[in-house]
């Protein structure tokens, strides 16, 4: 299953809104809307960044979707003075996080 087929009304982000606003896909989960970066892990690591615009993060790894909240990232970053995270303390130290589990 993919990601987007959790979502409903998706909306893609514009060429312009990937490149400035970081963001790919708008969607409805849990009934709320949110802008999600879906971008892939490029050798077990994913790049972000402050200027965001993007509300969740998904990581999508073997049997499972894990959506991340950026705001509570980005706090836990700058309150850590961190420079890399690993997935499984932001599942134990983060808030908000949601695993969804692929079909």
């Amino acid at each position: 299953m993919k990601f987007l087929e959790l979502l409903s009304n998706v909306k893609h982000a514009t060429q312009n809104q990937k490149r400035n606003e970081l963001w790919d896909v708008e969607g409805i989960l849990h009934n709320q809307t949110f802008k999600f970066d879906l971008r892939p892990l490029k050798n077990n690591a994913k790049q972000g960044s402050f200027i965001t615009k993007a509300d969740k993060i998904v990581y999508d790894i073997k049997d499972e979707y894990i959506v991340v909240d950026v705001e509570e990232l980005h706090k836990y970053i700058k309150e850590d003075n961190k420079k890399v995270v690993y997935l499984n303390d932001l599942l134990s130290n983060l808030e908000w996080n949601i695993v969804l589990q692929k079909q």
